[in-house]
Formats: C-alpha cells, sequence, structure tokens
C-alpha cells in the first residue's frame, strides 16, 4: 500500500542544494508528488517541504539518504495531527455577466478572494488545505476554467519548538 509523507527538510541556504536533494530523489527512483523551498527565518537555512509516496521502508531510505547529504541539518516527518498544512490556488475562470455572482458566491463560501477581474475572466486566490483547495477546484468547474496554479504544500509544526537551530557565532 501506497501512502503519502510529508517530510520537512531543514537545508543550508546554499546554490545547488535544491537540485542535490532534487536529484537524490530522482536517482533512488523516488517520485516528487509536491515540493516547496523557501528561506527560513535564519537566511543561512531553507526549509523544503517534499510530499513523497510510498511505505513505511520507502520513508525510512529516503531519510537515510537524506540524512547523509552534507546540506541537510534535519529531516522531519509531519502528520495533519502535529502540522499545519497550507497550499496556495490561483485559477482563472471564465466570467459571463449571467455567470459572475454564482461565482462571487463560491468565493464567498470557501473565503477566497478575487485578485483579478476582467471582462471576461476572475482569477481567483485561496489559501488553505489542499483537501479544501480541491473542494473549490470541484465546484468551480461548472464553469470554464482557463487556468490553474498550486503552489504544492508547505508545512509548519505546531506549538512552541522552532525547527531552525541557531548559526554558529550569532
Amino acid at each position: 500500500m501506497t501512502d503519502r509523507f510529508v517530510l520537512s527538510v531543514l537545508v543550508n541556504n546554499q546554490f545547488g542544494v535544491l537540485a542535490r536533494i532534487a536529484g537524490l530523489f530522482a536517482r533512488r527512483g523516488y517520485n516528487i508528488d509536491a515540493l516547496t523551498v523557501a528561506e527560513t527565518e535564519n537566511p543561512a537555512f531553507s526549509r523544503m517541504t517534499v510530499v513523497v509516496g510510498g511505505d513505511d521502508y520507502v520513508l525510512e531510505q529516503i531519510v537515510k539518504q537524506l540524512m547523509k547529504q552534507v546540506d541537510v541539518r534535519s529531516v522531519e516527518r509531519l502528520t495533519q495531527k502535529d502540522a499545519i498544512f497550507r497550499e496556495l490556488l490561483l485559477v482563472k475562470v471564465e466570467s459571463a455577466p449571467e455567470t459572475r455572482q454564482d461565482i462571487l458566491a463560491l468565493v464567498g463560501l470557501f473565503d477566497a478572494r478575487v485578485t483579478d477581474w476582467s471582462e471576461h475572466a476572475l482569477t481567483i486566490e485561496l489559501t488553505d488545505q489542499p483537501d479544501i483547495i480541491t473542494a473549490l477546484i470541484d465546484r468551480l468547474r461548472v464553469h470554464p476554467i482557463l487556468e490553474i496554479c498550486r503552489t504544492g504544500l508547505t508545512a509548519i509544526p505546531r506549538g512552541d519548538a522552532a525547527g531552525v537551530p541557531p548559526v554558529s557565532g550569532a
């Protein structure tokens, strides 16, 4: 049985780290379902949120391979119980005058917002859990969807603990 795992990988914020980590997944034959990367509050580090499919053995192998990388500082498996998961959606929907009110009602229902309004289209933005993002897309499908952009999952552990170690000498 294949599950989806969410890994929070703290890496040194240096040129080529993303390519090396992605290459590790490719060489081992592991498919990355989603990947987001950004600098943390400490500019010396970046956090990668990686969503990958597999079983417990695959997860164990991925973590072992990641921890062998010089630029990897920590790897943590996150679950919905112990972390906050979010994704950003931008969706452009064809919007004729007679359908615009229906679309705006959905925007309000999902607590989304219109970020661009033209004569024949609306661009809608929503940041939420992936299942809510998917639900909005499904509800919008009664209207012609012109374009969809999803960021992929990003996550942060719940609670008080910070995941970024201090830089030496800071």
